[in-house]
């Protein structure tokens, strides 16, 4: 039994396909089209499932489609006439477009698969069926199905479904049952987008850098968020006072209320960050895990679910994850590694096997295997493609990439790494990142300013052996998905002179905190990932041979990209990424370069090229 899960036309779009129950592959259509976010039908990261299983278009038995239309026009039509007369630019923009394509998606849906197939409605072979799962019911089974419990509570917390913001669903086996909701437009992943889009930054892409910016802040405006935004209950339930923002019927996320509660307009993308955004970030991120903990306490006594699964896109935010695995309410915490709208192709394909088809279940640890679901390239491909594009190369054995690779970042270079299957979700996880010493004091600036192009504030991840998590960061268990922040070790920590303890806001940045300051934040946490051996043997194996060399097990990883770019998707993107940047070193698969072999011109041509983007 085959089953294609597919997420699209609104961000994010992905594919994954289920065999027996087991998941053969998943990839987002962006790591193909190099459109960050794209939303299109997902043509590409479809081919790549297909052949990844080996199979054909009319040999899938069934398509799942991640969410409901209908049901999103009724919450469309029923907001607008709800606030009527106010919205009406909005409603006529907006309603055209489910006229001609969201509202008709099975008919629109079919067109595209027989377009893929290369063929017509009448000479198509697929005679497969096309179901349509729930938003939330997608996001849940995403998490629940692959974890390795057999039974769990399911926390889902996004922006909004089709009406669900929150979910609370429960596992067992082979059946996952939604259990209550809170209902659009109240929506804690809504409240976070609408200081998101206050603070300057792109909402659905943004939120994570309002999470990496709220330590230089302090929580000034917590309470004015309790007093006027928000109304908590003590289980965790909320609403929201609608009357500051703008997200039902207009087409911006807050209004001029909301301006005059926080004393100014909203921050253009060109302005400058200033002590008052960092607080406000600092602001919302307490409150989330303010609401995320009642949440989560009340349904632990409700419930008396030992086991926690958590999806949706609130589920990225690792601080508040972190803080609910400290809470100690449940004895284990999984998070879905794509936990956003990509990870919704997924749970539509095993809920489809699952509850529409009724298949069992077997659990066997955790089912995302490291969440290495995406392409992989052969080393005689990856020769002939970084040959094609001008690469200079040698071709290593096993044995002396990794050595190459442990000296040259023991050495201070910054690496890009391209290994194995692509992951899925928005994470490198050591197969397309790029890497460096976190022992540095200047990695984690080099790294956002000369390879990355991004803000200076934006933290890094480490990656650690999994065996010597314990003795660097205040973590015993996994964590390999980068989900969780722990804080590091007393023992690894630095005293802050009187001096740096005066600072504030961004003057913070260049203080060092730790024996691995490029990974340690400036309340001495981290967001880690734990690298196991069984999922990721190679990079499993260069940390280890750094390790021997400095006698560290930790490696700075960040994604293979610069800003406004996917994660690199191909060797021909990694070495374009290479050359545009400063990035000393790149091992793609066993072949290594090296930057100052390379041909200076197409140097100038690629950093001409990201200029340009």
């Amino acid at each position: 039994m085959r089953i294609l899960g597919l997420s699209a036309y609104y961000h994010d779009s992905a594919a994954a396909l289920v065999h027996d129950g087991r998941i053969v592959a998943a990839a987002q259509e962006e790591r193909f089209t190099r459109k960050k976010h794209d939303s299109r039908f997902p043509v590409n990261a479809i081919r790549y499932c297909l052949a990844e299983a080996g199979a054909t278009l009319p040999q899938i038995d069934r398509v799942v489609f991640y969410d409901k239309p209908f049901l999103k026009f009724e919450r469309l039509l029923e907001t607008y006439l709800a606030f009527a007369p106010r919205g009406m630019k909005s409603f006529r923009m907006s309603i055209p477009l489910w006229l001609r394509e969201k509202l008709f998606l099975k008919d629109l849906l079919k067109s595209e698969l027989v377009r893929l197939e290369g063929a017509t409605k009448k000479t198509s072979r697929w005679n497969g069926e096309l179901l349509f799962s729930e938003h939330h019911l997608s996001h849940a089974a995403s998490a629940f199905f692959p974890s390795p419990y057999e039974e769990a509570l399911v926390l889902t917390m996004d922006g909004v479904g089709e009406w669900a913001t929150s979910s609370v669903a429960i596992g067992r086996g082979k059946n996952l049952e939604v259990h209550k909701e809170i209902h659009f437009p109240h929506s804690l992943g809504l409240l976070y987008s609408a200081f998101t889009y206050y603070t300057g930054f792109k909402v659905n892409s943004g939120e994570y850098k309002v999470m990496g910016l709220a330590p230089y802040g302090e929580p000034k405006y917590a309470q004015r968020i309790f007093d006027h935004l928000i109304d908590v209950k003590p289980d965790g339930s909320f609403r929201l006072d609608l009357d500051y923002f703008d997200y039902c019927t207009g087409l911006t996320m807050t209004n001029a209320r909301f301006d005059a509660l926080f004393e100014g307009p909203v921050r253009r993308a060109e302005d400058r960050l200033t002590q008052k955004h960092m607080d406000l970030a600092a602001s919302i991120q307490a409150v989330t895990e303010e609401v995320v903990l009642r949440l989560t306490r009340a349904l632990r006594t409700e419930t008396g679910m030992k086991n926690l699964c958590l999806a949706g896109g609130v589920a990225l935010n690792c601080v508040a994850n972190g803080k609910v695995l400290r809470d100690a309410r449940f004895d284990h915490v999984y998070a879905q590694p794509a936990a956003g709208d990509a990870g919704g192709a997924l749970g539509a394909a095993l809920a489809g096997y699952h509850l529409q088809l009724g298949q069992e279940r077997h659990v066997n640890g955790d089912a995302m295997r490291g969440a290495y679901l995406g392409p992989a390239f052969a080393q005689a491909d990856i020769e002939t493609r970084l040959a094609a594009a001008g690469a200079k190369f040698e071709v290593l054995d096993d044995a002396a990439l990794v050595a190459s690779a442990a000296r040259d970042l023991a050495d201070g270079k910054a690496m890009g790494w391209f290994q194995g299957r692509m992951e899925f979700g928005p994470r490198a996880l050591g197969n397309r990142s790029i890497l460096g010493d976190p022992r540095s004091p200047t990695m984690q600036k080099t790294l956002n300013l000369k390879v990355k192009y991004r803000e200076s504030f934006r933290p890094f991840a480490p990656s650690v052996l999994r065996h010597r998590v314990a003795d660097w960061f205040e973590l015993d268990g996994d964590s390999p998905y980068m989900l969780l922040v722990a804080d590091v070790v007393k023992s690894r920590r630095r005293q802050m002179t009187a001096a740096e303890e005066q600072l504030f806001g961004i003057d913070k940045l260049n203080v060092l905190r730790s024996d691995i300051p490029a990974v340690t934040h400036l309340d001495y946490s981290a967001r880690i990932q734990t690298v196991h051996e069984d999922t990721n043997p190679r990079y499993f194996a260069l940390l280890s041979a750094f390790e021997r060399l400095t006698g560290c097990p930790v490696l700075v990883n960040t994604s293979f990209n610069v800003r406004g770019e996917p994660i690199v998707g191909s060797p021909e993107d990694a070495f374009r990424c290479f050359m545009g940047t400063e990035l000393d070193a790149l091992a793609v698969g066993n072949c290594y370069l090296r930057k100052e072999v390379q041909n200076p011109a197409l140097k100038q041509n690629y950093e001409t090229a990201f200029e340009l983007d």
